[in-house]
């Protein structure tokens, strides 16, 4: 069993750019009066509580959510703010939402959910998090799930990829995952997240990804100083196929909300 907990790293600045661009993603698309289908291939446990013992011994929350609300970089008007103050509301001021519940607070009843977990505790704590919302929850590995569901219906969506990286062969296994999956959901919007690391390991998996000439893709990264002396993440990027109209501007916009000192 795989041994990543997100609780460590939860808000922190990786989270930042990945959930406000995904945030703004979802806003365009729920903008046309047409169901969607969403999915995660690694939803993790979906809510967050930045006061755990977990979050705050690494401190990455305190330099990654805390920095870039106290200092105005995330504005009322984005909805990752709209995200956040209904997740604080419900859980309390030190809650923090994944992916799974921005997802959840920005979809509308008549769009279809799909949340992958493999890990059981993960997992227990994802179907609590989101048992008011009625997503569908499979407790299995979420690379085999989304590719037996697509395409999904409704056709028209988005698939959130965010491995750990935790298994070195991903980064040589998902450049033929997104090309197959591609292939099945030709209208899908297939979102990759992906860490910048000081051993350039991520950067071949980038290369073969744009060298297949996807259709409107947009390679959004940011750089900031390392969580902690040694720490090997100094970046965060998303490798997004069919990326909506103006994710380019948007992911503009979400740059400039990271501090990088």
């Amino acid at each position: 069993m795989l041994s990543y907990q997100h609780i460590y790293h939860a808000g922190n600045l990786a989270d930042i750019h990945k959930h406000a661009l995904l945030a703004e993603m979802l806003v365009y698309l729920t903008a046309k009066d047409k169901p969607l289908t969403y999915l995660e291939t690694h939803a993790g446990r979906g809510l967050y509580h930045l006061d755990s013992p977990e979050a705050i011994k690494t401190g990455e929350a305190r330099a990654g959510i805390t920095r870039v609300r106290e200092g105005g970089m995330l504005h009322d008007a984005h909805p990752l703010s709209a995200a956040l103050a209904s997740v604080t509301a419900a859980h309390g001021p030190a809650a923090y939402p994944g992916s799974p519940l921005i997802a959840l607070n920005l979809l509308r009843e008549s769009d279809t959910v799909h949340l992958c977990e493999l890990h059981p505790q993960e997992f227990a704590a994802l179907r609590e998090a989101t048992l008011a919302h009625g997503a569908n929850l499979h407790s299995q590995s979420g690379w085999d799930t989304v590719m037996s569901i697509a395409p999904p219906t409704p056709r028209r969506g988005l698939v959130l990829i965010d491995p750990s990286y935790e298994i070195a062969k991903d980064y040589r296994t998902i450049p033929d995952w997104v090309g197959k999956l591609h292939r099945k959901w030709n209208v899908g919007v297939i979102a990759l997240w992906y860490p910048i690391l000081t051993s350039g390991a991520h950067v071949p998996m980038l290369n073969q990804l744009e060298k297949a000439g996807y259709p409107r893709a947009v390679r959004s990264e940011v750089r900031f100083a390392p969580a902690r002396a040694g720490h090997r993440m100094v970046g965060s990027g998303l490798f997004i196929v069919n990326a909506p109209f103006g994710t380019e501007a948007a992911a503009s916009r979400v740059a400039g909300m990271i501090p990088r000192n």
